[in-house]
């Protein structure tokens, strides 16, 4: 029997108690000001958040795999973190993967008892082929969720890097992961509703954890996503506004440079200001491991000799 009055996100808000008499502006208000608590909860963290995004930076360079395990609210913000990554940043999908209590299903509606499973939760990751070479991240606003401690207790148990995101401290998950994120951004405005404060914090965990993985492998170039793929009419667009504003060309030139690289921005801006062919473009990126930076600093280096 899980005992609510020892879990943080289950205590009552005295700000909120009164909300239902409230006018609607006043309830709004009310919401706005919880929700101005989560950043400041957030950065509390960002040291824990920092060990984390080192050890998933390393795990991908070697190889492994980002996955996400949650339930429920937390379940379903690991399915979108992972959902954008190969839109936004170019990623094989199976580099960044989110298993969530029910399957597919649960996305959009609940799978009774699924979340209370912690075999499943093993299963699941079995059913990826999770060896040691990948980073698991249990996702569990309580960090009690039996289906995430399960799946959890299976990525150690093969020598598996382990990292929560919980806005429980005193969590069972927490204490049994390598990195312990939590953020705490305070009682609900509606008693245990953790899609709320709680889920905000985590997505912006998780936000922060991908997005500096990615920069870091070289998938942004100053702040642009230089690895978009330009699968629709409006991604076609950004990827040569990114070529036009980065090189400085005419549009015209930066979409013939694209159509000969298949509308690779980064590939593109790299023939542009190496004056590189595709061929020679692609080598240079893969020798400088994605990184623009890095292949327009060497070619510098070497005209000036």
């Amino acid at each position: 029997m899980v005992e609510l009055s020892t879990i943080e996100t289950e205590q009552k808000n005295e700000r909120t108690k009164n909300i239902d008499s409230l006018s609607t502006l006043e309830v709004l208000l009310l919401i706005n000001d919880e929700d101005k608590k989560v950043a400041f909860a957030v950065e509390k963290e960002l040291e824990h958040i920092a060990e984390a995004v080192e050890i998933i930076y390393e795990k991908i360079v070697r190889g492994g795999r980002l996955i996400y395990s949650g339930c429920g609210t937390s379940g379903r913000l690991g399915v979108l973190d992972a959902a954008e990554c190969p839109p936004t940043f170019g990623t094989d999908p199976e580099l960044v993967q989110a298993l969530i209590a029910g399957g597919i299903t649960a996305i959009v509606k609940a799978v009774e008892g699924a979340e209370d499973n912690q075999e499943l939760g093993a299963k699941d990751l079995q059913d990826i082929n999770f060896t040691n070479r990948d980073v698991l991240v249990g996702i569990a606003a309580s960090g009690r969720t039996p289906y995430v401690i399960g799946a959890v207790n299976y990525a150690k148990s093969i020598g598996a890097k382990t990292i929560s995101v919980t806005c429980s401290p005193n969590s069972e998950l927490n204490s049994i992961v390598d990195v312990a994120i939590t953020p705490q951004p305070g009682p609900e405005v509606i008693t245990g509703s953790t899609r709320l404060k709680s889920g905000t914090a985590q997505k912006m965990v998780l936000n922060m954890l991908s997005t500096s993985v990615m920069i870091k492998l070289g998938k942004v170039y100053g702040n642009l996503m230089v690895d978009v793929k330009a699968t629709n009419e409006k991604l076609i667009e950004r990827t040569v506004s990114i070529v036009r504003g980065t090189t400085k060309v005419s549009d015209a030139k930066a979409r013939e440079t694209l159509a000969l690289c298949g509308y690779s921005a980064k590939t593109a801006i790299v023939m542009i200001e190496c004056n590189m062919n595709t061929e020679e473009a692609e080598k240079a990126l893969m020798d400088a491991n994605g990184h623009i930076a890095r292949v327009i600093s060497r070619k510098s280096n070497e005209s000036n000799f």
